[in-house]
């Protein structure tokens, strides 16, 4: 009995975050799906998959799931936006909620911590102007959404956000998506 009250919070907690992200200044940070690995090759190239650390068989199962997590609580389309990282765009577009936008403030500085502070300040000047009125997805790293907000999120984890009347963040909560 006990597991069937915890099971039936948890459902009224992710019904709430579902029901929030389909309301004004709401949106939700992905950090892209299951990628093995830490960083990226020294050979890097934004332009080419092949130099970059990328989604596996798990990786790419765990976006589709996303997706269909997002159409089971009644959001079948969403603004997507992504980091131009292979395994972000990857994840954006496994969603399969819409076309995806490349949003480069949403790229790693993990290599380049010099970067954290302009990029985070450009996409918070992004989150503050955009319309969010409609479902809003951002898919990026986990250095991009630590600075954002202050939180670690997992592979694949989906990080509820409001935006307030002064355009600050706050995390409502979170869904992990087991890989």
């Amino acid at each position: 009995m006990i597991a069937v009250l915890l099971g039936s919070a948890a459902i009224g907690y992710a019904d709430n975050l579902w029901g929030a992200l389909k309301t004004n200044n709401h949106l939700v940070l992905i950090r892209h799906a299951l990628a093995p690995g830490l960083g990226d090759p020294n050979y890097f190239h934004v332009e080419d998959c092949k130099t970059q650390r990328n989604l596996n068989d798990e990786g790419r199962y765990q976006s589709k799931k996303i997706g269909d997590l997002f159409r089971s609580n009644g959001i079948g389309k969403a603004a997507v936006y992504s980091s131009q990282w292979c395994r972000c765009l990857d994840t954006a577009r496994l969603l399969d909620l819409g076309e995806v936008s490349e949003l480069p403030s949403l790229n790693s500085f993990f290599e380049h911590f010099k970067r954290e502070q302009s990029q985070t300040e450009q996409t918070m000047r992004w989150i503050q102007n955009a319309p969010l009125d409609t479902p809003t997805v951002l898919v990026t790293h986990q250095v991009n959404i630590t600075a954002l907000t202050g939180y670690y999120p997992e592979e694949g984890e989906i990080v509820f956000v409001r935006r307030s009347t002064d355009g600050q963040l706050s995390i409502i909560g979170s869904k992990q998506m087991l890989h």
